[in-house]
């Protein structure tokens, strides 16, 4: 299973959120770009990387920043926030990007995913946000009345490459991962899911890796490496190693 380490970015710094409330964040690093190549050193093979002034304003908010991790990590990043029209997503392919996340354009329009993965084959994930099993958009901002379940199973027919499922009560709070709700939806499709959300030990990372076989193909990992609770490379092996396709 592979552990994809987690960039944040917000007005120009490397943050982490407590349940995606963006009143509610840690500084990390002055500059995203210092995070990425401190996760470089530590053996990261993705990078995930979110532009969380860009999920809220609708648009790529940190475009420069996103291109030079691309153009000075050397690794694969795949990168979301913001991300909701085709000439968007074009500029994050540019910037170096090996996929993209769409999240709320996803729920919203069927045909707008479809033509995505059209246009970029293997490089489209929908990230679905959920609170309670219901999806979230907009920046974790607006519920909806959608069940995760029904979301992940349009977009794997509609063409997306796989699914990140965050469960927004559990992001950055080191409580565990919502492994109930992630297995659920991994279940409900053919295409890999990476679960996000609440990692906060190496148990966690133990208890996905148990669970390959449902479907579950990495996780993603943010505050619980920034503050020390353990080191990308104990992750890794915890996780059993892994590879970035």
């Amino acid at each position: 299973m592979l552990i994809i380490p987690a960039i944040d970015i917000k007005d120009g710094r490397c943050v982490r959120l407590y349940q995606g409330d963006m009143d509610r964040e840690t500084v990390y690093y002055r500059r995203p770009l210092d995070a990425a190549r401190h996760l470089v050193e530590e053996g990261a093979r993705m990078i995930h990387v979110v532009d969380l002034n860009g999920a809220v304003a609708g648009r790529p908010v940190h475009l420069p920043e996103l291109a030079a991790i691309c153009a000075e990590s050397g690794v694969a990043v795949e990168a979301g926030g913001g991300l909701r029209t085709l000439e968007t997503i074009e500029e994050a392919m540019a910037a170096g990007v090996e996929r993209v996340v769409v999240g709320t354009r996803a729920y919203e329009s069927p045909d707008f995913l479809r033509r995505a993965c059209a246009r970029f084959p293997g490089r489209v994930v929908v990230g679905i946000d959920a609170r309670a099993g219901q999806v979230a958009v907009r920046g974790w901002r607006d519920d909806t009345a959608m069940d995760a379940v029904e979301l992940a199973r349009r977009c794997e027919e509609d063409g997306a490459a796989r699914i990140i499922y965050t469960d927004i009560s559990r992001d950055g709070t080191g409580s565990g991962v919502n492994v109930e709700q992630t297995v659920r939806v991994a279940r409900a499709v053919g295409i890999p899911v990476i679960a996000s959300g609440g990692v906060g030990s190496l148990d966690d990372i133990r208890t996905l890796a148990g669970l390959a076989s449902e479907g579950i193909e990495g996780v993603i990992v943010g505050r619980a490496l920034y503050r020390g609770a353990f080191s990308l490379a104990e992750a890794t092996a915890a996780a059993g190693g892994g590879d970035a396709h």
